[in-house]
Order: structure tokens, then C-alpha cells, then sequence
């Protein structure tokens, strides 16, 4: 396209719970229409999709293993890494795996990070608290009720935007919820960036600040108005926020 398309580091997109790597359909289209040469990498994790898991035995270990894997697999150079939702208990594991050295920048879009020791439920408020608490004390993967999940995840979204989300819509782990977090070997020099939304039911913007504070701080807040996932209501706006990042962090290599 240009010469600082060749720059560019390769973009990994992680989704959340509930969601499969189809999630980011609209945006890696739009990504393409707006840079084609931007390598975009979008996973599924175990259990999900193109990977086999088991979900009533997940851990946060077996997923960062997982993600890593399809990194190394597509042959990916220098990364941006995006996760939304519940992404926030893995990505940080994939930027420790992987170290400084290849992660240009840590992308978190409105994700759970639970303070160093606890779980996603030990923090979780909101509609989706109930069943998320629920299913951890089961220990059965769940689905929450599509009348929640519509209300939780696609405020704003369109009709036919909205039957498009809630069609991609999976039975998530309720092991992983309920698994304490480790960031111990999290490095502090990799840049951090966080997609604020600022119309979201699932997490709230308190919610949302307190795991800003519970990640150690981010170096760049994005508020953008939105529900929870942004990545269907509001693809174009999106990608460009991703796109303007890896250029960022491509210019200074």
C-alpha cells in the first residue's frame, strides 16, 4: 500500500467468554478494506471453533498455551495482542509468554483483569454476575440465557447486528471464571492500552477503571461510545482504533 505498510507488526485478536474467534468477522473485513497488508491473526480458544478443548476442564494456562501456539503456527512476527471481555485473564499470559521483546502493545477492550490472586467471579458485577457464580459453584460449562446475554452485550446494536451477535454466541468454561490470576511474570515495559466503553452493561465503566487499576495502569485510555461488544455494533471505529496502533507501534522500528 505504502512504505509503512511493511512496517507494520502483525495484529492478534483474542476473544472473550461466550464468543469465538467469528466475533471479529466485521473487523478483520474492515481491516482489510483499510489496510490489506496488515497480517491479522483472529484465535479460537480450546474448546471453541477451529480448537478442541475441553471446556469443563479449562484453564487460563491451557488457553495462553493455546493462543501462543497459533501465534508460533502462523508464523507471526512482532504482534499488537487484543483481548475483549474475558480475554483479560489471558492476554496478559500470552504478553508474558511471548515477552517485550515480540509484543509491540497490549490491547485490552473492555476486559475483566481481577486483581493479582483472584478470579473473574471474585470481582464480577453486573447481569452477568448471577451466572457466572452459579455456573462456577456447578463447575459445568454454561450459556447465559439469550434474553441476558442481549442485554448485557448489544444495548444500542441494530436488529439485524444484534441477531448476528447473539448467533455467535458458545457455551463458555465455568472453570476459567473461577481460577485466580497470575501476573506475576507480567513485563512492565510492553505498552498498554485500554478501549474504554462507555455504554457497556456487562462490565461498567467503574468496573472497567477497576481493572485498569487491578492490570498495574495503562498507558493510553480510548473511550468509545459503545455497549460491550463494540466488534459488532461498531466494527469500522474498531478496527480503526487497532489500525492506528499497529502503525504506531510500526513506525518505530
Amino acid at each position: 500500500m505504502n512504505g509503512s505498510a511493511a512496517t507494520l507488526p502483525d495484529l492478534v485478536l483474542v476473544h472473550g467468554g461466550e464468543h469465538a474467534g467469528d466475533c471479529w468477522d466485521l473487523v478483520v473485513a474492515e481491516l482489510r478494506r483499510q489496510e490489506p497488508e496488515l497480517r491479522t491473526l483472529a484465535v479460537d480458544l480450546p474448546g471453541r471453533g477451529r480448537t478442541p478443548g475441553d471446556l469443563a476442564t479449562a484453564t487460563i494456562g491451557e488457553w495462553v498455551d493455546s493462543v501462543v501456539a497459533d501465534i508460533e503456527e502462523a508464523d507471526l512476527g512482532d504482534i499488537v495482542i487484543v483481548g475483549h471481555s474475558m480475554a483479560g485473564v489471558t492476554v496478559p499470559g500470552v504478553v508474558t509468554k511471548l515477552g517485550s521483546a515480540r509484543v509491540r502493545e497490549m490491547v485490552l477492550v473492555s476486559a475483566f483483569v481481577p486483581r493479582q490472586g483472584q478470579a473473574i467471579v471474585d470481582t464480577l458485577g453486573g447481569p452477568l454476575a448471577a451466572f457466572a457464580r452459579f455456573a462456577a459453584r456447578g463447575g459445568r460449562p454454561f450459556k447465559v440465557p439469550t434474553i441476558a446475554a442481549q442485554y448485557a452485550f448489544c444495548n444500542g446494536m441494530t436488529k439485524q447486528r444484534r441477531r448476528l451477535a447473539i448467533s455467535r454466541l458458545y457455551t463458555e468454561s465455568a472453570a476459567v471464571p473461577a481460577e485466580p490470576a497470575d501476573r506475576s511474570g507480567f513485563p512492565d515495559d510492553v505498552p498498554r492500552t485500554w478501549v474504554l466503553t462507555t455504554r457497556d452493561r456487562a462490565l461498567s465503566q467503574k468496573s472497567q477503571r477497576a481493572s485498569i487499576t487491578a492490570l498495574g495502569g495503562v498507558h493510553e485510555v480510548i473511550p468509545v461510545d459503545t455497549c460491550h461488544d463494540v466488534m459488532f455494533s461498531h466494527p469500522e471505529l474498531l478496527a480503526r482504533i487497532l489500525l492506528e496502533r499497529c502503525r504506531l507501534r510500526g513506525s518505530i522500528r
